[in-house]
């Protein structure tokens, strides 16, 4: 399970436009989603920390550290959604509403340590009717779930890819390891897929079909088009997916 991701110099002046973005970001769950990956984060650190020689180890925290660092995730993030999302409004109305929020719940319910921890060894199968299951795939048809997943187990590659080539200077240099890795993309797509509409029935288990039917149609609009690519977009920003360590800016203060 993955997941999923600004910072803003907010002040008096900035424009409605602006804050529209940051509600969006809020309300979409995007603080809650960073901040269960920054988490799950370093439980994997506290697990390699045994099985690594030290200085790989401390290597791979110092730039995961750097790169996840709360403040400069959000700030891609929120940077990024300003760019690629013109108008904001449509998806925060949504996510914004009882039917939105209670889809919000769910999403962050599923990437919290308690979750994650119980289901470590796979989620159960669940059961649903033909209705149903045609819902959730018109779901995943939409939403970019698979890609998401990808972006962060890509994130994630980065990072050791990073440290490994800073313990072997010129073994993956040039931007070879990043450009190794993004070729892993489809492949990783494709494994997430085999078990989607699964982890999609799981996570979305307290909604009702006609729940889900319309989360379904704002997922498939012009608005929930527009918001999904963009937050596809948000998220590779705000992982610096693609991005060598040597290539990220210092991370500013937090929101």
């Amino acid at each position: 399970m993955r997941v999923l991701f600004a910072l803003l110099l907010i002040g008096l002046s900035l424009p409605l436009l602006a804050d529209d973005h940051l509600r969006l970001y809020q309300a979409a769950g995007w603080p809650q989603q960073r901040e269960h990956f920054n988490q799950a984060l370093d439980a994997a650190q506290q697990r390699y920390r045994s099985t690594l020689p030290p200085a790989v180890f401390q290597a791979l925290v110092d730039n995961s550290n750097r790169r996840f660092a709360a403040a400069a995730i959000d700030q891609r993030a929120q940077n990024s959604l300003r760019m690629e999302l013109a108008d904001p409004q449509p998806a925060l109305a949504f996510f914004e509403s009882p039917l939105g929020r209670k889809i919000v719940a769910a999403e962050t319910l599923a990437t919290r340590s308690d979750q994650l921890a119980k289901y470590a060894n796979g989620l159960p199968r669940t059961d649903a009717d033909a209705t149903r299951r045609l819902l959730i795939r018109h779901l995943a048809q939409a939403i970019p779930a698979k890609e998401a997943g990808a972006e962060v187990s890509l994130a994630l590659a980065g990072v050791a890819a990073d440290s490994l080539s800073q313990m072997i200077p010129g073994l993956l240099g040039g931007g070879q390891a990043q450009g190794l890795l993004n070729g892993q993309r489809e492949r990783l797509m494709a494994q997430i897929e085999q078990d989607l509409d699964n982890t999609l029935l799981h996570v979305y288990r307290e909604l009702s079909d006609p729940e889900l039917e319309q989360f379904v149609e704002f997922a498939q609009s012009d608005a929930g088009k527009a918001y999904y690519r963009a937050a596809l977009q948000s998220l590779r920003a705000g992982l610096a997916v693609g991005m060598s360590t040597n290539e990220l800016e210092p991370a500013p203060q937090g929101i």
